[in-house]
């Protein structure tokens, strides 16, 4: 089977297993997030308090922990969570907001790196250069990184977290640490939209809660945004922006079958 079709058949799973998933999340796209996971066909739940996140992962097929809105008292959710999910072999998909850019986010990021089994590592290109020591250019937390060497510093930053890594952007870059993966969808309208990051990585965990952690399920988590932003494109009509296209965004994710996925995913495997 080709990896465009292991990837198309993700969908098909998730909707029948409609796994629960837990996010520790930042309040600037928590609701859309929540609403791409239902979109996609699993059960988001957003928990973020440390007095109840064990007992809620517990009964979770996954865990986002997203850093958009650092604070002390997340920090604690954060790794209280992820111990828990790792006891009980829960995958944890870690998107580390702003991750270079400010101090508490570096030194938050890197201590779950460190303290954590990842399953995976979703963010943009400076984030995750960053979070290896290359320093590269950000605008708040978005990337200003060169795509030129994207794929070895994808690469190298899943060797040495030990962890699947995608990096998005215009183009998406996906790796194991051995085999690089290029997803070549989306459309420039995706990052006028505040949160498709985040809801990307909502993606990813759905993927990897209904399919397992696999370079396969980042791929098609990664893709279904990227293919869902182009059909989403494809529906605007004269006159309307950024505000219709979150809307139809959430729609294509909700109405995506296999055949678009097939029909639309552009992939590239080095």
């Amino acid at each position: 089977m080709s990896l465009l079709e292991q990837v198309s058949s993700c969908i098909d799973r998730i909707r029948t297993r409609k796994p629960l998933i837990h996010h520790i999340s930042n309040y600037i796209s928590l609701n859309d997030c929540a609403n791409v996971t239902l979109a996609i066909g699993a059960s988001p739940i957003m928990a973020n308090d440390p007095a109840e996140v064990v007992e809620v992962v517990s009964q979770a097929a996954a865990l986002v922990l997203n850093l958009g809105t650092p604070n002390t008292r997340m920090l604690e959710s954060l790794l209280l969570a992820g111990r828990k999910a790792n006891d009980l072999g829960i995958p944890v998909i870690l998107d580390p907001v702003g991750a270079g850019f400010t101090q508490i986010r570096t030194r938050t990021a890197e201590q779950l790196l460190h303290s954590i089994r990842l399953t995976a590592v979703r963010g943009n290109l400076a984030e995750i250069q960053r979070l290896t020591g290359d320093f590269t250019a950000m605008r708040g937390i978005d990337s200003l990184a060169d795509a030129e060497n994207a794929a070895a510093s994808v690469r190298r930053a899943a060797a040495e977290f030990g962890c699947l890594v995608a990096a998005t952007g215009p183009t998406d870059f996906v790796s194991d640490g051995h085999t690089v993966c290029q997803v070549r969808n989306g459309t420039p309208q995706l990052s006028r939209v505040t949160g498709t990051g985040c809801m990307t990585t909502s993606l990813v965990a759905a993927c990897c809660a209904a399919n397992g952690p696999s370079l396969v399920s980042v791929v098609a988590g990664v893709m279904f945004m990227g293919v869902a932003g182009e059909i989403a494109c494809e529906y605007m009509q004269p006159g309307e922006g950024t505000g219709s296209f979150r809307v139809r965004l959430i729609d294509a994710v909700s109405n995506l079958t296999t055949r678009d996925v097939w029909e639309k995913g552009r992939c590239v495997v080095e």
